[in-house]
């Protein structure tokens, strides 16, 4: 199926504008995620705790512990 119409090609060309910008927003994803981790880490390194951090973000101390997984 080589002779594309039109409407076909605009659906390819929205296809790869797609498919980059959620790479795109994966590699920020993945960027945001180390950032919030070491936030994370310094402010317990502060004295914090991990509960103090979970209620600032309104989160539960298990979600703070997966964020410093990652």
């Amino acid at each position: 199926m080589n002779e594309h119409t039109q409407e076909q090609r605009q659906a390819f060309d929205r296809l790869r504008r797609v498919r980059t910008e959620a790479l795109e927003h994966a590699r920020r994803t993945q960027e945001l995620a180390l950032e919030r981790r070491d936030l994370i880490r310094a402010l317990i390194a502060e004295g914090f705790s991990q509960a103090d951090v979970a209620r600032e973000l309104g989160v539960t101390r298990q979600a703070v512990q997966k964020m410093l997984a990652c």
